[in-house]
């Protein structure tokens, strides 16, 4: 494993401070080894100065695509499609960059004399917003005007509510939200966080139903898949791209996309993404308040210190029009602001779990999310490669606390505590489980009713983490307050980080080459590997 001169490539050496690493919704101070190699998010990248301009500019100017104003005419159907609150991480200051999108087609809608438009979250299997949040999302104007009934949460279980477009050369069915099948016009509107998403998946994921999502929302799919985070090398982009082109020859789509910087945290928090070599007198003070605060406070209390201040993101880029054209641009801005370069892979991987993940706005961060944390995101967060090599360890710091949302996350309470124990291979849980679970009807109407997760959505969630097991030679637990949950996870534990160390050193040698991955912010590695290595 060698280094790069990259200022976002640290490695440890004797005048090195601890570093500051989250440890769910606590910090853990940790010594890491001498020749540590720790992976620092970028800067935030300098943002938009007029975002309104830049999204009428985008709208006037679109990629492959006439303007948006010259599809419009006075009595036509037009549906907006809005990304739901799974990205950003935490949710963005006022005004989110989909309220300033979604009030400039409104304006333009206004222009041309159309009035049938309604508005909807594009959820999927994940839990209906609340009307609190869509109001911070998209602003208060849109939702007095819109709310209830022109705007609501994409429903994928309501009887009749969608509409087949027809199967892909692949075989996949596709069907659509029946309100979007029927319009005249489709605009969606969009912020891309991290690569996976946007694209072909906006529609392809966030308005379809269970016959569309169980075509590649699959284990096997998810094999074949390299990384989520490069689209070229992602069977799982593959499908969507699939599912995407047949909605567009159904269905006149018109995208609007953007990414923002990672600029995560606000004042007080700013040092939380820095190097802890760089820090002020004040800064270190900061870091040793918050660190013996935390400790000492109730979880809940804990958790509202990071959750309920909105992040200061700022955006970096708006594009609209032809979906591929748009999403590559908007691919090329978001490598721009996370990819850190580094060369070769290492033994072992130190990855700080933080509280938060896409699935759990507003609730903690159950066992099943923890998994999904540390062997699919962070595992995925590369490009290349993996940060660890195959078979190497990885070494995780959670306290894995046996604690569900109980309204969100229904069914992952019975997915984690009753199907885990009996297998927890993925292809034997979609074969024999999920279908059933899928058609619960308990569950399915706390989705439709309630404030939950699709049935359907803990089965996803096992297999988003499946090229991470299948990769790493064993995971260990720092920090764990039981061995239940790490055992039901096939996970090891260790008190320490030195001890896990230790254990690594077992499998890897007296000098096992070591990463940290320092997230949060939000960070990717670039990693060369030399033929040789391969």
């Amino acid at each position: 494993m060698a280094n790069t001169d990259h200022p976002c490539v640290v490695t440890i050496d004797h005048r090195s401070k601890p570093r500051t690493l989250f440890f769910g919704d606590q910090l853990m101070e940790v010594n890491l080894p001498v020749g540590t190699r720790v992976i620092y998010p970028k800067k935030p990248l300098q943002p938009l100065n007029d975002v309104r301009a830049a999204v009428r500019y985008a709208l006037s100017h679109p990629l492959n695509d006439e303007p948006l104003y010259a599809k419009l005419k006075p009595g036509m159907k037009v549906t907006i499609a809005v990304d739901d609150l799974s990205m950003p991480l935490p949710p963005m200051k006022r005004p989110d960059i989909r309220q300033i999108q979604v009030e400039c087609v409104l304006e333009l809608l206004r222009d041309y004399a159309v009035t049938d438009i309604e508005i909807i979250i594009a959820t999927a299997f994940h839990r209906p917003m609340t009307e609190a949040e869509i109001r911070h999302q998209v602003g208060d104007a849109v939702v007095d005007e819109f709310w209830p009934d022109r705007l609501y949460n994409h429903d994928a279980e309501k009887p009749g509510g969608l509409t087949y477009l027809g199967t892909t050369d692949a075989g996949i069915d596709v069907e659509i939200n029946a309100r979007a099948a029927a319009s005249d016009l489709v605009i969606y509107c969009n912020l891309t966080f991290v690569p996976m998403n946007g694209g072909h998946k906006s529609l392809g994921t966030g308005l379809v139903g269970y016959s569309t999502l169980k075509k590649h929302h699959n284990p096997a799919t998810i094999r074949k898949t390299k990384t989520y985070m490069d689209p070229k090398n992602s069977h799982l982009a593959d499908k969507m791209v699939q599912v995407g082109k047949l909605i567009q020859s159904k269905v006149n789509v018109f995208h609007i996309e953007s990414t923002v910087n990672n600029r995560m945290f606000d004042k007080p928090l700013e040092f939380l993404g820095k190097n802890e070599d760089d820090l002020s007198g004040a800064e270190q003070f900061a870091s040793k308040a918050l660190l013996r605060s935390l400790k000492v406070m109730p979880q809940p209390a804990r958790q509202a210190i990071f959750e309920k201040v909105p992040a200061p993101y700022g955006v970096i880029g708006v594009w609209a029009g032809e979906c591929e054209a748009v999403h590559q641009a908007c691919l090329e801005k978001c490598y721009e602001q996370l990819l850190v370069p580094i060369e070769g892979q290492a033994d072992v991987g130190v990855f700080p779990i933080p509280y938060i993940s896409p699935y759990n706005v507003a609730a903690y961060l159950n066992p099943l999310l923890v998994s999904v944390m540390a062997e699919g995101y962070l595992f995925n967060l590369a490009k290349n490669a993996p940060i660890v090599k195959k078979g190497g360890t990885a070494i995780i710091l959670h306290p894995c606390t046996d604690k569900f949302d109980r309204e969100q996350h229904a069914a992952y309470v019975e997915f984690f505590h009753k199907l885990l124990p009996k297998t927890r291979d993925a292809m034997e849980l979609h074969k024999q489980f999920e279908g059933e679970y899928a058609r619960h009807p308990g569950y399915i109407q706390m989705y439709r009713t309630g404030n939950a997760y699709h049935p359907a959505h803990p089965f996803y969630m096992w297999y988003w983490g499946e090229n991470g097991r299948q990769h790493y030679g064993r995971v260990i637990v720092v920090g764990a307050d039981n061995e239940y949950v790490p055992g039901i996870l096939g996970y090891e534990t260790a008190p320490t980080v030195e001890e896990a160390l230790r254990m690594a050193r077992e499998d890897h040698g007296p000098d096992p080459s070591i990463t940290c991955f320092r997230i949060a912010p939000m960070v990717m590695a670039d990693v060369k590997v030399t033929e040789e290595a391969e």
